[in-house]
């Protein structure tokens, strides 16, 4: 499942894996997720989401977007980066107000969409449902889980992507790996057990190349980011940091 971190010529050299089947969006992956801060919302999530693909293709990493919905066909448009939604409705076409479809996602030019984000939270046969409507139009779920056992439990529905995020650990001072790092190892065990296709990403607290060189080494495939890029003075410098604790080939 999980990549260590070998030494390897410099960033000039470093690729991404080939989008496939297994992996569509790519790995190792970097997914920025602009939630819905003010200044990442309209132009604002144009000009980060610029950035991140500059700064993602300089170093040679995989990568998407999640901006808030309004933004989603403006940002497929303007960015050759994989864009996902923040979320979606496990629903069909048609008749519908209010919600956000899988059809929607694709008909703008998404990749994909985040599915049970910690702040925005679904039962799970409304994840496993929501990963099928993906999955049936050939879309991308990264399935998010709070800990070990609910990554246990939605592995069964075979996302090609999982992050695991503790709740309380978002937007804090410390990171997921290094407060608590059984629960990326932990995690990267139990799926593999249940559907060793999926790729485990991690999030919740990450602002540095230490947070994300240990992911890598606790087994993680990606990491999952907002605050840290989203909300920084300098975003361009906040991304490059974490970049710079990614493998290298």
């Amino acid at each position: 499942m999980g990549t260590s971190t070998p030494s390897a010529p410099g960033p000039s050299a470093r690729r991404p894996l080939p989008f496939t089947d297994a992996a569509p969006l790519g790995l190792p992956l970097f997914i920025l997720n602009l939630k819905a801060y003010g200044e990442r919302l309209g132009a604002g999530a144009t000009e980060i989401g610029l950035t991140f693909e500059r700064r993602l293709a300089a170093a040679g990493i995989a990568g998407a977007v999640a901006p808030a919905a309004p933004d989603l066909g403006v940002l497929a448009h303007a960015l050759r980066l994989p864009v996902l939604a923040q979320h979606t409705d496990p629903l069909e076409a048609g008749a519908r107000t209010g919600y956000l479809l899988p059809e929607a996602i694709a008909a703008v030019g998404g990749r994909g969409s985040l599915v049970n984000h910690s702040e925005h939270p679904l039962g799970p046969d409304t994840i496993a449902a929501t990963v099928q409507r993906l999955d049936a139009l050939d879309l991308v779920a990264v399935v998010c889980a709070r800990d070990v056992p609910q990554s246990r439990l939605l592995a069964r529905f075979h996302p090609k992507y999982l992050a695991v995020e503790p709740p309380e650990l978002i937007g804090g001072p410390l990171s997921v790996s290094t407060a608590r790092p059984e629960v990326i190892s932990g995690t990267v065990a139990a799926v593999l057990e249940t559907s060793p296709r999926t790729h485990i990403l991690c999030g919740a607290g990450i602002h540095d190349r230490q947070d994300v060189r240990r992911a890598f080494e606790l087994g993680a495939e990606g990491i999952l980011v907002s605050s840290a890029v989203a909300r920084a003075e300098d975003p361009s410098g906040a991304i490059d940091e974490l970049l710079a604790g990614f493998p290298r080939f």
